[in-house]
């Protein structure tokens, strides 16, 4: 859990989308003159850094490079990272995180990997990979983020990364074993996209919303009595999603692995900026 309070002296804050390894487009990202005449802006990345794309490495390297400057919360491709770093599961056809799990410093890596936060709060902005369960109010939610930062950082980690995968229990419930509320809130925090009215997570679905999908199915955000519906939460995730900014919900993630955009937005003024990047995978694959 990351929660700082806001402050009017605070610094601009550049939220940044999924990059997945794809390097060279957060390097021009960060070099666009907008972005570096904000001398001294912090960034916050919305998870998936690593994964699918050319430099897994060395994005990870220069995000850990930016130090305090930099918040990044994990997504479901950096856990991924951890669970093959654990031994508990074996890469992936498409994964490019071999050149991290082979460097000299991969000890180092997975060690700061696995000290980020699931989520972070500041200026009445929720930062999440994918999104939140319905009747989670904020702090219940960052409540949740800490138990499973707790879990990732304890000395049984590997452990806690054994019971994370499957996609039951699908539904919110206050009674639920330990295994199972590590893996839902794993599954909404890095997972979730759509949801039935009752807030019950159908993480098979993965396209835009609109015709294609069920009928009962409606993006998670736009479950009724959502709970956190005052607070602005900026995730990503949703390549198929795609842009969106509403007072309720932002989504940053516009495809950049899949040749789409790279994009960031500050968050005092909405103002964006996008690098266009080069195809490394097919879409549909995330």
């Amino acid at each position: 859990m990351s929660l700082t309070p806001a402050s009017p002296l605070a610094p601009p804050t550049w939220v940044i989308g999924d990059i997945q390894g794809c390097c060279s487009a957060l390097d021009q990202l960060l070099e666009h003159p907008a972005v570096v005449a904000d001398n001294g802006a912090r960034f916050w990345f919305a998870g998936d850094i690593v994964n699918r794309g050319p430099r897994s490495l060395d994005t990870v390297r220069r995000i850990m490079g930016m130090g305090n400057k930099a918040v990044t919360v994990l997504g479901n491709h950096d856990l991924n990272l951890l669970a093959v770093a654990a031994g508990v599961r074996k890469p992936g056809k498409s994964d490019t995180i071999a050149d991290i799990l082979g460097a000299p410093d991969a000890d180092e890596i997975i060690e700061w990997l696995r000290h980020r936060p699931m989520a972070h709060y500041e200026q009445n902005h929720l930062l999440v990979h994918a999104g939140v369960l319905a009747p989670w109010t904020l702090k219940q939610t960052m409540a949740l983020a800490a138990e499973v930062e707790h879990a990732l950082q304890s000395r049984h980690w590997r452990q806690h990364l054994e019971k994370m995968y499957g996609n039951e229990p699908d539904r919110w419930r206050d009674g639920l074993g330990p295994n199972k509320r590590l893996r839902i809130v794993i599954n909404a925090l890095t997972r979730i996209r759509m949801c039935d009215v009752k807030g019950r997570m159908d993480l098979s679905y993965k396209n835009a919303p609109g015709s294609e999908a069920p009928d009962y199915l409606m993006p998670w955000f736009d479950v009724p009595d959502r709970a956190t519906q005052n607070t602005t939460i900026v995730f990503g995730h949703w390549s198929t999603l795609g842009l969106m900014i509403r007072p309720d919900a932002i989504c940053l993630d516009t495809g950049c692995v899949w040749g789409g955009k790279l994009t960031a937005l500050r968050l005092s003024d909405r103002k964006l900026v996008q690098i266009d990047c080069i195809s490394h995978q097919t879409p549909g694959s995330a």
